[in-house]
């Protein structure tokens, strides 16, 4: 007689299953995080749990946290690394305070020390609950008084310079070649000032970015793709990047995993124009 293996049943990714291993504890002015017995099997998954901490930060009204990660059973799939890796880097560096970890299995906890070793960050691995809680309550808070922002590093005139419409083609150019992301006020700052020039205009447009040396620091990100999101459900007819390869554009990629959009970058300005004309003639064609 043959036995046969139940077949493994998938987990839970749903946005309530997500939210469930997600805390804020206010008092401490901390976030756990429970990856308690997940498994990061695939680069999408990684990106799923990330968007959706990246989301509940973005509407608890703080922009700074302590970050409790309970690794007790984390299983994080070769496949899944790199993404696990970035995403997490780039949450750190815009919203963390100091983050701590606790109860990592062998394999996890030889993983996160090598990524340490090579980038030079201190992984804060415990063995225990109580010992995590214990290291972020000598941690410093670094929390900024409500409304202070960055200081802009853009003037609108030099916004608008990089912003241009083309009525002719339905068009709208935005030149961010060689242009620093460097916070959430440069993002919100370029976001503004297309979103009112495309109010103003009163249509959708086809959007055409150019990306060529193009930096999106890691303070920068979580705003950068909450309002290009934002802006492409409500104004565009289709969106095309253009990079000659570059970190950004492997960015791009990565969220795209998840968040179940076309990135439809290229490599050139020709090819970002031809998809798009693709792009128009679809468009022309279900209306026909």
């Amino acid at each position: 007689m043959t036995q046969t293996t139940a077949p493994a049943m998938a987990q839970d990714l749903s946005r309530a299953a997500l939210d469930a291993r997600i805390v804020f504890h206010d008092t401490l002015k901390t976030m756990e995080a429970d990856f308690s017995n997940f498994d990061f099997d695939t680069a999408e998954t990684v990106n799923l749990f990330y968007d959706r901490l990246e989301e509940r930060i973005a509407a608890s009204g703080e922009d700074k946290w302590f970050f409790l990660v309970n690794l007790n059973g984390t299983r994080i799939e070769p496949d899944a690394w790199y993404d696990y890796r970035k995403r997490g880097k780039v949450l750190n560096h815009a919203h963390s305070m100091g983050s701590v970890r606790f109860d990592a299995s062998d394999e996890t906890r030889r993983q996160i020390q090598r990524a340490a070793n090579t980038e030079a960050f201190d992984p804060n691995l415990f063995d225990n609950r109580a010992a995590a809680l214990a290291r972020i309550a000598e941690l410093p808070s670094t929390r900024k008084t409500r409304h202070i922002s960055d200081q802009p590093n853009y003037t609108q005139r030099e916004i608008a310079e990089r912003i241009t419409f083309d009525e002719s083609t339905v068009i709208m150019s935005a030149d961010f070649s060689n242009m620093t992301f460097h916070h959430s006020r440069d993002v919100d700052d370029v976001y503004d000032h297309i979103e009112a020039r495309i109010i103003e205009s009163d249509r959708k447009w086809f959007f055409l970015v150019n990306l060529n040396g193009c930096e999106i620091l890691p303070a920068a990100w979580v705003r950068y793709a909450h309002r290009g999101k934002r802006l492409n459900k409500a104004a565009s007819l289709g969106s095309v990047r253009f990079a000659a390869g570059s970190e950004t554009e492997d960015d791009i990629r990565m969220r795209a995993r998840s968040q179940g959009f076309e990135p439809n970058i290229r490599n050139t300005l020709s090819e970002a124009r031809a998809r798009i004309e693709e792009m128009r003639s679809a468009l022309l064609a279900e209306i026909s």
